[in-house]
């Protein structure tokens, strides 16, 4: 049997080609796999559960049919930290809390998006800290939809424009980082997104860190067996 990891597909309606391939990976690339992992940026932008584009219906009740099979677990990323309850049940997906530790084919492991582990990049981390706090989600929630459209606009714009100014280590994980929260959850493995750098770390003492990529050129899907880690791309349709 297989466990299955995704992220970052930031899902968009001006990307269709990569809803089409997610879609297309529900219904197909599912065989033999017994939970479903999306560890976050599952959509390019999310404003509130209550504010539903067309396309993610679609995607919600695709994923519910998968749902009816094997669990489907959810964790929050960077881009859709306020995706909550309301959606996540429409989709029949499970709420994961930012850092969760499971048993997988019996090694402890850590999954998380991936973007706390930046530490590096500190007015991101003054940001992430600033729209985690309760009241502040709160409110952003209570805001009239245009409001909140206009915001998460703004935070896409300054984002893109960020990243092109920023250092490539900054942008990536800390090793610090992965160290501590390894220690701290007496895990052997980690997986995790968010810096769309596929690849199988072994660390020292046996550890390993394992990072998923991401959607923008083809699928990319982390499967999980009893025997390993393996690390897929699924080309996208040509057609």
């Amino acid at each position: 049997m297989l466990t299955a990891f995704v992220g970052d597909l930031h899902l968009s309606a001006d990307r269709p080609d990569i809803t089409q391939a997610f879609l297309q990976f529900l219904q197909q690339g599912l065989d033999n796999v017994e939970t479903l992992y999306i560890i976050g940026d599952l959509f390019e932008v999310w404003m509130g559960d209550d504010i539903a584009e067309p396309f993610t219906l679609e995607i919600a009740s695709a994923l519910a049919r998968v749902a009816e099979q094997i669990p489907v677990f959810f964790t929050q990323g960077n881009r859709d930290f306020m995706l909550g309850k309301a959606y996540c049940k429409q989709a029949g997906m499970t709420l994961l809390p930012d850092i969760f530790v499971t048993q997988l084919y019996g090694e402890s492991t850590v999954i998380l998006h991936g973007d706390s582990l930046c530490t590096l990049d500190v007015g991101y981390q003054k940001f992430r800290r600033f729209r985690s706090i309760a009241l502040v989600r709160w409110v952003y929630s209570h805001l009239p939809k245009q409001t909140r459209l206009n915001i998460a606009a703004k935070i896409r714009q300054k984002s893109q424009l960020g990243n092109k100014q920023k250092q490539y280590e900054i942008m990536d994980v800390e090793p610090s980082a992965v160290d501590s929260l390894l220690t701290q959850t007496g895990c052997s493995l980690m997986i995790h997104g968010h810096t769309h750098r596929p690849a199988i770390h072994q660390l020292p003492y046996g550890l390993k860190r394992v990072v998923v990529g991401d959607w923008y050129t083809q699928g990319s899907v982390l499967m999980v067996s009893p025997e390993g880690c393996n690390l897929l791309q699924l080309p996208f349709d040509a057609n």
